[in-house]
């Protein structure tokens, strides 16, 4: 009973003292503002096309659908060409600064919105990696994804080396007005009766929760004269974060593992030829020469068609042996590498492999992160490096625990 107690108390606090996988869900938050991102300047001149009033499915059609499935979108809001243009602005605007790591929490909410506004108007446009950035838009709400390689992190470095001079920390004056403007418009759109749910469900209860969050977090931070309702705040967020965390994995475990067993039930992946058709296909040749070239050696075929099935099915069964999960998860990002260049679906490619981050190695995301400060240094030299280099040994264990806080901070 004695070991079973210490185990547990282990493990509670291991989940509750910090926001786990940082770096990790830095990579998370990067991969998908920036595929969502790429893909909304890609598609900018036919945005009107795809999710605007004047597309195929049009705003009648779409208000019918919604009608029924209750999915959400501020573009049923109105029917106007300004106020379709004014959510595109605000999605590509939310993706960058959320890609930067400006105010990370409420990006990220910002991003949700961009993100589910603009596939839930036009459901049939889009694909897999469609569906993966509208679920993981969701769960990035709830993690704490701005602790490192963020603006955020930067000045909460920052406001830390001025306390430790002695100095006193300026006052944040955008992180209320951003939370002033966000709840005006709240407030409007609430008395205009456009959020759907009450006080104890629907979207508005969950953008009135949130708002409340962020107030009662910069209040307490501000105004709190002992520690402990900070520390309350930092444990509850800490279990909100690593939950999310765990959902995000349990996904892309999901995603791989059913790929994988229904591809054992059809015929073709069956007798090894599935991976040949696709690559006689118009929609998914944008290079003929080099589909041709790679269909015309049946022995390939049937081991990419082979190995792809092997790979997705034991993929999560590698995850308690942890050099066999990178050797799996270095073959399933190559993969996706391929399938953007051969079959050109790079925003699927791009969705996935920021899925698959979640299971990158902290000691390989940080060894990319020296390079990519060092990178940096050499590009724009005097501006001073986000990872210094004698400090590396000092970030194995206090960096995540000192930067917990900057992602519930406005």
């Amino acid at each position: 009973m004695n070991r079973f107690s210490q185990w547990i108390s282990r493990g509670i606090a291991r989940v509750t003292d910090a926001a786990l996988g940082p770096y990790q869900s830095a990579v998370i938050r990067i991969g998908f503002s920036a595929t969502w991102l790429l893909f909304l300047l890609r598609e900018f001149p036919h945005r009107q096309e795809m999710y605007g009033p004047e597309g195929p499915w049009s705003w009648s059609l779409a208000q019918e659908l919604i009608a029924g499935n209750h999915a959400f979108t501020v573009l049923m809001w109105s029917d106007s060409g300004l106020w379709f243009e004014s959510v595109y602005a605000l999605a590509l605007l939310s993706s960058a600064l959320l890609l930067l790591g400006w105010r990370t929490r409420t990006m990220s909410v910002l991003f949700m919105v961009g993100v589910l506004s603009l596939q839930n108007r036009s459901i049939f446009m889009g694909d897999g990696g469609d569906n993966v950035i509208h679920l993981m838009a969701i769960y990035l709400v709830f993690t704490r994804c701005g602790q490192v390689w963020s603006l955020d992190a930067r000045r909460a470095r920052r406001a830390r080396a001025a306390r430790a001079r002695g100095e006193r920390e300026p006052f944040d004056w955008s992180g209320p007005a951003l939370w002033a403007v966000l709840g005006l418009a709240l407030a409007a759109a609430t008395l205009a009766g456009k959020l759907d749910g009450g006080l104890l469900g629907g979207w508005l209860t969950v953008f009135w929760g949130l708002w409340a969050v962020q107030a009662l977090w910069w209040a307490v931070g501000r105004h709190a004269r002992g520690r402990e309702p900070r520390i309350l705040l930092d444990v509850v967020a800490n279990l909100v974060h690593n939950a999310a965390l765990f959902v995000i994995m349990a996904e892309a475990c999901l995603i791989y593992s059913t790929a994988g067993w229904y591809k054992i039930q059809g015929s073709r992946w069956q007798d090894g030829t599935a991976v040949y058709y696709p690559l006689h296909l118009d929609y998914f040749s944008p290079w003929p020469a080099l589909s041709d070239l790679l269909s015309a050696h049946g022995t390939l075929v049937m081991l990419v068609t082979y190995g792809t099935v092997a790979v997705q099915v034991a993929f999560p069964f590698t995850l308690f042996n942890r050099r066999v999960k990178n050797v799996l998860l270095a073959a399933m990002i190559t993969e996706h590498a391929v399938i953007a260049v051969v079959l050109g679906l790079p925003f699927f490619s791009l969705a996935m492999i920021a899925a698959d981050a979640v299971f990158l190695p902290t000691t390989f995301l940080r060894r990319l992160g020296d390079r990519a400060a060092r990178a940096r240094e050499g590009l724009f030299p005097g501006r001073g490096r986000t990872l210094p280099g004698p400090r590396r040994q000092q970030q194995r264990t206090p960096e995540p625990a000192e930067e917990t806080h900057v992602g519930f901070r406005a």
